[in-house]
């Protein structure tokens, strides 16, 4: 953030120089210009930021999450077997082995579904399923910042060396350029795009 914000002091500057050494009047609307889509750039890259940052915590959250179904997956199918394996004994038919071979079928369909604490393997693939589309939404939106971070960029460019080329063509490029990358960032920002 801090090459962009170099960037646009820098063309300000140039348009401050222009602009107070040969009293061009355009110079100080190219500064001003470019001060606001510098504005603007802080703005998008905050927001880019913060896409970053909620595409990375729901990245790890859902890396978490899915460890946490493995080892519930592995501790149901070791439960599973041990049922299986008490079944396959001889004298299954003392209460003592009936009572543990109740007690592994219910842990083991504990540990795939349990609605009172959400923690069952299928309360946990429904979960994963939510945050991953949280964190697909936020990895767009990163994205799409970047879209308008980069266009602002290059609106301060064209702006900056407009003031030394008197190019207005240049200005206009800018300034639309620049426009247009704001209101996609806003856009972004609303959750309209």
């Amino acid at each position: 953030m801090s090459e962009s914000i170099e960037r646009a002091q820098e063309g300000l500057e140039s348009a401050h120089d222009a602009a107070s050494h040969e009293g061009d009047h355009a110079a100080r609307w190219i500064a001003v210009l470019i001060a606001t889509l510098a504005a603007a750039l802080a703005l998008a890259e905050l927001g880019e930021k913060a896409a970053q940052n909620t595409y990375l915590t729901d990245h790890v959250t859902l890396s978490d999450n899915w460890a946490y179904y493995q080892a519930k997956s592995a501790r149901a199918t070791t439960r599973e077997a041990e049922a299986s394996v008490l079944e396959s004994l001889p004298g299954t038919g003392d209460p003592a082995v009936q009572a543990r071979i109740k007690q592994a079928h219910d842990e083991a369909a504990r540990l795939r579904d349990d609605p009172t604490g959400g923690e069952g393997t299928q309360q946990l693939e429904a979960r994963a399923a939510e945050i991953r589309a949280e964190r697909d939404h936020a990895f767009h939106h990163y994205h799409r910042y970047e879209l308008a971070v980069g266009a602002l960029q290059i609106a301060i460019v064209l702006a900056s060396v407009s003031v030394v080329t008197r190019a207005r063509a240049l200005t206009l490029a800018a300034g639309l350029i620049g426009g247009g990358a704001a209101v996609f960032a806003l856009a972004v920002a609303i959750d309209l795009m």
